[in-house]
């Protein structure tokens, strides 16, 4: 039996929004830069699900590139990403979820997924 992929789920309007670097001047260029430091990140892991939402759409199309899928989330983001959690989970993968909503959290823990600070992921990049 093959090892279980290992997927990254990215709430990245939450990791955008911990670096004061006037992102909130452009959402979607923000957007964009999160997208390509993921494509060349240093992370094991086999897929990055990249969850976006409001003005932040605009940067990067939704689908796959390489191993980051992009994901235009259609009301709250939070809920976009727990169902990308739970149907990863329900796949057989290994999740770990990139927030620092404390109530995501809780909510991505109970689903089984780990969840981690933006501060780790950008660290990583």
């Amino acid at each position: 039996m093959p090892e279980p992929r290992r997927v990254l789920v990215v709430d990245a309007a939450n990791v955008v929004g911990t670096r004061p670097d006037g992102w909130w001047n452009d959402r979607a260029g923000a957007a964009r830069r999160l997208h390509g430091q993921l494509m060349v990140g240093d992370t094991s892991y086999d897929e990055i699900v990249l969850v976006l939402e409001g003005g932040a759409k605009g940067g990067v199309r939704a689908g796959r590139d390489g191993h980051v899928r992009t994901v235009h989330a259609k009301g709250a983001g939070d809920d976009t990403i727990v169902a990308e959690t739970r149907a990863a989970i329900t796949a057989g993968h290994r999740v770990t979820v990139i927030t620092a909503d404390r109530m995501l959290q809780s909510l991505v823990q109970g689903a089984g997924a780990m969840a981690m600070s933006p501060s780790w992921l950008l660290d990583k990049l």
